[in-house]
């Protein structure tokens, strides 16, 4: 009986699993995460450029008395160079970048051409009058590219170009009637151009209507998609308990073996990014930084760096607390990796993967260190994290970083790493005696 309850269950899983994965290899899903991916040293460098000049270069700090004000004025120009030709254009990048990883992902044969016929695309969505204010009175430019509208707002306009306008292109393509032949003599780089020449013209063109016509009632495609879809999507995903649950189902699937990026990263990913170049732009700006929940708030307090369940924390609890051998060693090989937030081996040599007693922790963990972080923020007790970092950076340099050089940052992340050490420790011991115990049974 217990045989065959066991045969249901390990069924139940291995269906969850398979849907899961399927899920996760989605074209589109896995195109979001790869063409993020290149993406993500540009917002590093602009992180450090905010990180250099909000608090190296600014006047009101701790360098006031080795420049002079102008001289930190001046040098912060060279900064926001930086944080205009990455941060501010995010939107131009991700759409080629997006539109060529689907590209790739469909096996076609040419794609930088989908990606220079999508880049047209998305920008007939930009509005053809931006709203300047010059001696405090709003005046209609034309012939002009604001930052505000290729930057943070843009990003979801180039998701939603990026892939409905590589998928028309290529679906165009592979019409025969629309294709140039100029013979086999040609080199290929023009006979490749002019095969793709009118699929080229037909997306451009079909992306210039829609956006005329919507223009043409006194709006433009780049101001509906972020009021319509950007904003709604942000507003769940990064709220507390959308992104928690986001977070918790994202360790859930790693407890099954499936990495969390898989589901979360096209999901959670590119709206955390939203907040965190936000953030970015607003402290470059001298302004107040408006999210709470960003990339790096996810780094910082979240996961503590990226590392699935905090698993720093079930490390330190097994060199405190636990006598068994096995454990011990893992520990100390893990060590290592997990400074620089790469925990597979503590999650696959543990395991946690498959193991009910540390799949419940390390699903449950996120919880913690969000709500302490998140308090923490809210009350002012620590700046909002306003930096892009690297993935690998440590705990406690990573919040102190992130958040521009604020020391109480490492401070709460002490003590959400102590709270976790006693929150995984019942679970641990439990897995222990179930080790033990099979251990003696084989």
């Amino acid at each position: 009986m217990n045989e065959e309850k066991n045969q249901k269950s390990e069924a139940r899983i291995e269906k969850f699993v398979t849907i899961a994965q399927k899920v996760g290899n989605q074209i589109h899903l896995r195109s979001l995460r790869d063409g993020l991916a290149p993406m993500m040293p540009l917002f590093i460098l602009a992180g450090i450029a905010v990180l250099i000049n909000s608090v190296f270069l600014d006047p009101s700090g701790f360098m006031n008395n080795v420049l002079s004000e102008s001289t930190m004025v001046t040098w912060q120009g060279f900064g926001n160079l930086i944080i205009n030709a990455t941060l501010n254009v995010a939107a131009i990048l991700f759409v080629i970048s997006l539109s060529y990883q689907l590209s790739k992902n469909r096996g076609y044969t040419n794609p930088i051409g989908a990606a220079m016929a999508v880049l047209p695309a998305f920008f007939t969505f930009l509005p053809m009058l931006v709203t300047v204010t010059v001696d405090e009175k709003a005046t209609q430019i034309g012939g002009m590219i604001a930052y505000s509208n290729v930057g943070t707002s843009g990003v979801f306009a180039a998701i939603l170009v990026g892939i409905i306008g590589t998928e028309l292109f290529i679906k165009l393509t592979t019409v025969k009637r629309l294709q140039i032949s100029l013979g086999e003599n040609v080199p290929p780089a023009v006979a490749n151009s002019f095969n793709v020449m009118l699929p080229a013209i037909i997306t451009v063109s079909l992306f210039a209507l829609l956006s005329f016509l919507i223009q043409l009632g006194g709006s433009d495609l780049m101001s509906l998609i972020s009021r319509f879809i950007q904003e709604p999507l942000r507003a769940v995903g990064t709220s507390l308990p959308g992104y928690l649950l986001l977070v918790c189902l994202g360790n859930l699937l790693f407890s099954f073996g499936i990495h969390q990026s898989v589901i979360a990263g096209p999901i959670l990913d590119p709206l955390l990014l939203l907040n965190m170049n936000d953030n970015m732009a607003a402290k470059a700006a001298g302004t107040e930084p408006p999210h709470i929940i960003t990339n790096a708030f996810h780094q910082v307090f979240g996961s503590l760096n990226m590392a699935s369940g905090s698993t720093v924390a079930l490390i330190i609890a097994i060199f405190i607390f636990s006598k068994y051998q096995p454990y011990r060693n893992l520990a100390k090989l893990s060590l290592g990796p997990n400074l620089f937030n790469i925990n597979e081996p503590i999650i696959f040599g543990l395991p946690i993967v498959f193991n009910l007693p540390m799949i419940i922790p390390f699903v449950l963990s996120p919880i913690i260190g969000t709500v302490i972080g998140y308090a923490a923020t809210s009350l002012g007790l620590v700046s909002k994290t306003v930096v892009m970092i690297p993935w690998t950076t440590p705990t406690l340099i990573s919040g102190y970083l992130a958040t521009a050089g604020d020391w109480r940052a490492p401070v709460i992340q002490v003590l959400i790493i102590v709270i976790l050490v006693f929150f995984y420790l019942p679970f641990l011991k439990i897995s222990e005696k179930v080790a033990i115990a099979n251990a003696e049974k084989a």
